[in-house]
This record gives structure tokens, C-alpha cells and sequence, in this order.
């Protein structure tokens, strides 16, 4: 098993029993989260029982006292949870909502585990793409920093280091939306970021947007019609990293200041910090269990947060600064960093499944030899299919093989510039890339024939041939 770091935590107060109380949302101010314990705990019930929001008559009836009486058992059993009894009652919540939807999922190859998606072999089908039909979006002043594409796969929203926000409709290409970016300064009164903008997220139900830029700021938007909803703050560097967690409005946040904090969006409220990096933190991913990753930069780690557990996990194979990370799926992950090297892992395993170095080959600058940094990571969920950037005029798309012990390259697509972002769509049909003359973090080198903006690269994808033979993704890590 991978190594439990015993880092430094904001923690919610125990009770008599030395069990935790479930962690009360604290509700930001006008634009400002505070730390837990500095406001009263804007919590889902009154002390009579009843939801805060309840409206009652003046003729209701007079609660029995059975009644009462059920209704105080069943809200000390709610705060007597233990973290165990949780994973254990969210992990029974997630196997259902998996059997109400499967028939969506692919069917699961032999030795699947039941209730959980089936990994997709679609390296196998997916085909080079033609280069004359990859579509380059521009509208950025400069370099793309990153982008999301909605759940739907109709729009893409991309952010630059001039501060701006675009909605793009992917079948058009048309812009549908810009928000332009302002003077530093400006925030309350601009709607826009007035710095870099570094990243962003939406949420799994499309309502929510987020972004995150050098001035520390969280903004959060409606994603149906760009506008500003609220301004988180908190941060006390540069906001690096940004994801919702699947299917709920519940926001991790990653910082410079190499803390990760989390959020309640849909009540814009704080909820916690965590703390253990020791270096600034540069990437961030969550799917749907209530745990986080995060690359560490240059202090060499990667990490997995487990939320309700109040404990991490530390995971070491990168040479230089991890730049980069992705899920893809809840058991494996891959990560990037700027010594050339692209990691598969194992949540199990505190080392790497498989190691690529030097993913991108080499480069002579300044007479020196060194590899092309990994700026870029995506993968497409529950598949065995990667893409990698950096700024060696192209992206690399990847097989992960041998039940994710092995990284194969499949083939190379001609893009020019930093690769800042790379994003699958949900149905695997194609993948955009943010593109810029300048890495999104730093400007070390500066492409100069290079073009701020985005690609969308279709991926089509052959007949597929009938097969008996079972998906070797599909096998489980050991954890030894």
C-alpha cells in the first residue's frame, strides 16, 4: 500500500465519544471563506429537527413525542458516523447509482468487478486522424491555459493569460460567449479575471463553471449563460488546480500556497484545508469518490487526499517537477512532469505501474540536451486511451497495457506551441487542445510561430471486430 503521510490538517472537532462530527459547511461572506470555527456552522437542520427552511403553519399539528423522540435518535446516529461507517454507506450509495445506470455502461469484460464500469480497449479502435481536419479555434490574445468541455460535449470553455473566458460551441465553432479579462484590481467591479487565468472545472451537471487565476481568486459562473455567480477567496498564492467532484456541487481547490481546500458551491460556502505538499502544487483531479490527487511540483510527489478518512497518501517516481495529473478511472491515474516523464500508477502502489521517459524525446536548447517537458495530461475515463503535450510540435496519444502495466505510444498528432491543456470529450469522438506560444505557468521559452488558441482533433474510430477475449484493463491491481 502506498504510504500514509501524516501531514498537517484544519480538522473538525471531535465529540465526547472521539468521534468525529460531520463537517459543517462554513458559508462564505461577500466573497470571502472563513476558516472553520469563525462562523456559526450553517447546518441542514434546526435543533427542533426540522429543515431550517420548513415553513410552518400555525394550525400544524403538535409533533408527537414518539415522534420527536425517533427524530432525535436518527439525528444523533447521523452525528455518531464514524469515517469508516461513511466510506462504507457511500461506497453501498455508489454501487447503486452504478446498477441504476448500467445499462449506459459498457458491458464488463471477464474478471470485472460487478457494479463497476468495464475499462474500454479503444486504442484499439481509435484511427490517426487527418490533419487537415483538425479545426483550430482563436480568440485569445494570449497564450490558452486551460479548458473543459461541457458533460454534453456540445461546448468548450477555454481561459488564457490575458484574463479571458470563452464559450465555444463545438459543432460550429462559433464564440457564444466572451468575457473579456481586466486590470489588475478590478475584480468587483470587472466580471472578468484580472490576471492569468490557470485553471478551471465544471461540474458534472454542467450548472456550475469555476476558474482559478494568479490573484488567488475562485470565481464561480453559470455555465449556461456566463455569469459570475460568487468569488471565493482563501488562497494565499496563485489558484493552480481546480475540480468538482462527479456528480455533486462540491469544489477542490489547489494552490501555489501548497494547500488544497474544499468548497460547497451551491451554498458558497468553505468547508476545509488540507495541507502536506511542500512545494507549490501545479494539477489537481477528482472523479466521484470523496478523495482528491495532486502533483506536487517540486517536491517530487504525488498525492491522494481521502476526505472523510482525514488522510493521505504519498506516491514517489518523478525526477523533476510534476507538472501535471489525471484520473482514469478510480483505481489508476497518470501524471507528467518536466523531466520528460509520463507515470502510470496504481492507487495501491506507492510507485509507478509503468514509466515512460523522455515521452517527447529531446531537445537542444542553448546547446544543452534535455528532455521536453510533459505540460499536458488527459485521459478518457474508464478507457486504456492518453494524450500527452508538451512543446515538441505534437501530442502523443498512448495505450495503457497489460492491465495498466505498460505504456505503449500509438502515434503522433502535428500540433505547434506549448500544449497547456488537453481534454477528451465524454463520448471519446474527439480531443482539444489549448495552445500557446508560452508554457501556461512560466515563460521559459517562447514559440514564436506558434498561435494562441484551441484545436478540435476528431478521433474516429475503426469497426469494431468481435472479440472473445477479455479486456486485460479490466484487471485489478494487486496491492502488494
Amino acid at each position: 500500500m502506498a504510504a500514509a503521510a501524516g501531514g498537517r490538517r484544519a480538522k473538525a472537532p471531535r465529540g465526547a465519544a472521539g468521534r468525529r462530527r460531520p463537517r459543517a459547511a462554513v458559508r462564505a461572506g461577500p466573497g470571502r471563506g472563513r476558516e472553520r470555527g469563525g462562523a456559526a456552522p450553517a447546518g441542514p437542520r434546526a435543533a427542533a429537527g426540522r429543515p431550517v427552511d420548513e415553513e410552518v403553519s400555525s394550525d400544524s399539528e403538535p409533533e408527537s413525542p414518539s415522534l420527536g423522540r425517533r427524530r432525535r435518535e436518527a439525528a444523533e446516529e447521523e452525528v455518531e458516523e464514524t469515517p469508516q461507517e461513511k466510506k462504507l454507506r457511500l461506497a453501498k450509495l455508489y454501487l447503486e447509482q452504478l446498477r441504476q445506470h448500467g445499462e449506459s455502461c459498457p458491458a464488463p469484460g471477464a474478471g470485472a468487478p460487478a457494479g463497476r464500469p468495464a475499462h474500454v480497449l479503444l486504442s484499439l479502435q481509435v484511427q490517426p486522424p487527418d490533419p487537415a481536419s483538425i479545426r483550430m479555434l482563436r480568440g485569445h490574445q494570449l497564450p490558452v491555459t486551460c479548458l473543459v468541455i461541457s458533460p454534453d460535449d456540445r461546448f468548450i470553455f477555454s481561459a488564457s493569460k490575458d484574463g479571458s473566458l470563452i464559450k465555444w460551441e463545438v459543432e460550429s465553432g462559433k464564440r457564444l460567449c466572451v468575457v473579456p479579462g481586466g486590470k489588475k484590481g478590478t475584480e468587483e467591479r470587472h466580471m472578468g479575471h484580472a490576471s492569468h487565468v490557470l485553471c478551471m472545472a465544471i461540474s458534472s451537471d454542467g450548472k456550475y463553471l469555476a476558474t482559478g487565476d494568479r490573484n488567488k481568486l475562485i470565481m464561480i459562473w453559470d455555465a449556461a449563460t456566463c455569469k459570475r455567480l460568487h468569488i471565493f477567496t482563501g488562497h494565499r498564492d496563485a489558484v493552480s488546480g481546480l475540480s468538482f467532484r462527479k456528480g455533486t456541487h462540491q469544489l477542490y481547490s489547489a494552490s501555489h500556497d501548497r494547500c488544497v481546500k474544499v468548497w460547497n458551491v451551491a451554498e458558497n460556502a468553505y468547508v476545509e484545508t488540507l495541507f502536506g505538499h511542500q512545494d507549490v502544487i501545479t494539477g489537481l483531479d477528482s472523479l466521484s469518490r470523496e478523495c482528491c490527487v495532486t502533483a506536487g511540483g517540486r517536491d517530487g510527489t504525488v498525492r491522494l487526499w481521502k476526505i472523510p478518512e482525514e488522510s493521505q497518501l504519498v506516491f514517489y517516481g518523478h525526477q523533476g517537477s510534476i507538472d501535471c495529473i489525471q484520473l482514469i478511472n478510480e483505481e489508476h491515474m497518470v501524471s507528467g512532469a518536466d523531466d520528460g516523464s509520463l507515470a502510470l500508477w496504481g492507487l495501491t502502489k506507492k510507485k509507478p505501474l509503468a514509466l515512460a521517459r523522455q515521452a517527447h524525446g529531446m531537445q537542444d536548447a542553448q546547446g544543452l540536451q534535455q528532455p521536453y517537458w510533459i505540460s499536458a495530461v488527459a485521459a478518457l475515463r474508464n478507457s486504456d486511451l492518453l494524450a500527452t503535450g508538451s512543446h515538441s510540435a505534437s501530442v502523443k496519444l498512448w495505450k495503457c497495457g497489460e492491465g495498466f502495466r505498460k505504456l505503449e505510444p500509438l502515434w503522433d498528432i502535428p500540433l505547434v506551441g506549448f500544449v497547456n491543456s488537453l481534454k477528451f470529450s465524454a463520448a471519446g469522438d474527439f480531443l482539444v487542445a489549448g495552445l500557446g506560444q508560452e508554457h501556461r505557468l512560466g515563460r521559459w521559452w517562447r514559440v514564436k510561430e506558434a498561435k494562441n488558441g484551441i484545436c478540435i482533433i476528431p478521433l474516429k474510430r475503426r469497426a469494431a471486430a468481435p472479440s472473445s477475449e477479455a479486456p486485460d484493463s479490466s484487471e485489478a491491481p494487486d496491492s502488494s
